[in-house]
């Protein structure tokens, strides 16, 4: 145990002015009860906003399966969970007292003994990422829902997830995983999340469509309630109703519910049930096909094919294809090392949609583009290609 004079003593050596320090010493020591070792505890490093988070009794929970790298969730954030070394080593000190907490004691105790609990010469550091979201489709797509009367319904072995599993397995925060189902149009059925099987999904909404037509209602003026009375008899009204929120937007006028059904998302999604039957498809043939499958009084345009399909205006003739921005890879590299091996030059516009989903918080596609290709001029117009060789 350590005395004052002994303190005074190497302070002196140390030449430091004692009367420039606070009067309390903490003189620390490796007791009989501090058993904990390096590795026996953890250390988090967290911002502001998540401490606040913890005090006000919220949970933070770390998320990911033994093949993947872990994270960290809270309520509405994803954080990739990265180890960071020190040359300092951290002491764990029970009941330890920071110069502002001595200050405001105004205590006169020369001499603190404080026994070491534990020690550790790295803690967790928490960098924000997007969240892991490519698995939530991939898990959901092991049953889709092609209607109550399907086979696969009365085959009671399929793989069916409901919130809970869902929070088990994706590596992201509640909010972001639910978030995310209302852009795949999954819904709850029986307590399970589904995605609709894509040609029971255009099913429906052609029966919609077809009703729409016959009635000689507005796109923009379509009634839930005669919806649901008239198509009630072929499929389940709650199918009905979900078809109509994917495909329109939701508003209520004299009490009344009706729908604004989108021309872009239906026309989006009739060009989807063309492409997908065929590898490849004549430009001008399926614009064509593609003008006479809509409903009548909706225009086509391939400004609503973004994310969905690719042309290739160096083929002669120009053709189209199936290219889904879902189907490329999560990671960074891995994205662009697939659109360069489909395609050596891309252009901004082109690309764009294809990697618009992975910019950050700070990130832009110009950023991305700079970080992971290179540029060059092609008659006149700007292009990228690969800044490594694609196998």
């Amino acid at each position: 145990m350590r005395t004052r004079e002994e303190v005074d003593a190497t302070l002196q050596i140390a030449k430091l002015n004692a009367a420039e320090l606070l009067p309390a010493v903490h003189c620390l020591g490796f007791g009989p009860g501090a058993g904990a070792a390096a590795g026996d505890f953890c250390l988090l490093e967290l911002e502001p906003s998540l401490c606040q988070q913890l005090e006000a009794g919220h949970s933070l929970v770390i998320r990911g399966d033994k093949d993947e790298q872990a994270v960290l969730c809270s309520k509405d954030k994803t954080y990739d969970l990265k180890i960071a070394d020190t040359s300092n080593m951290l002491l764990f000190i029970p009941g330890c007292k920071t110069p502002d907490q001595l200050k405001a004691e105004e205590t006169h105790c020369n001499i603190i003994h404080t026994e070491i609990f534990g020690f550790s010469n790295n803690y967790w550091e928490l960098r924000r990422c997007r969240p892991k979201l490519k698995k939530l489709k991939k898990l959901l797509m092991e049953d889709a829902y092609e209607g109550p009367d399907s086979q696969k319904e009365k085959d009671s072995n399929q793989s069916k997830y409901t919130t809970e599993d869902l929070l088990n397995q994706i590596q992201a925060s509640e909010e972001e995983i639910m978030a995310q189902l209302q852009v795949l149009n999954a819904c709850e059925i029986e307590g399970y999340w589904r995605i609709l099987d894509f040609d029971y999904e255009m099913k429906l909404l052609n029966h919609i469509t077809q009703l729409v037509d016959s009635e000689s209602w507005s796109f923009g003026k379509v009634p839930l309630n005669m919806c649901l009375q008239e198509l009630g008899p072929l499929e389940p009204e709650e199918m009905i109703e979900h078809c109509l929120k994917c495909y329109g937007k939701k508003y209520i006028e004299e009490g009344e519910v009706y729908f604004e059904l989108s021309a872009d998302k239906i026309c989006r999604a009739t060009a989807q049930m063309l492409l997908q039957n065929a590898v490849k498809f004549n430009l001008a043939e399926f614009q064509e096909v593609w003008q006479q499958s809509v409903p009548e009084g909706m225009i086509t345009t391939l400004d609503q094919l973004k994310g969905l399909a690719l042309v290739d205006r160096q083929s002669r003739p120009e053709i189209i294809f199936l290219l889904k921005v879902d189907d490329l890879p999560e990671d960074n590299q891995e994205r662009f090392n697939s659109l360069f091996s489909l395609r050596e030059k891309w252009t901004e516009e082109d690309i764009a949609p294809y990697i618009q989903d992975l910019c950050g918080e700070k990130q832009t596609i110009g950023t991305l583009l700079t970080k992971y290709s290179r540029s060059s001029i092609q008659n006149g117009v700007k292009v990228y290609n690969s800044r490594r060789p694609i196998s």
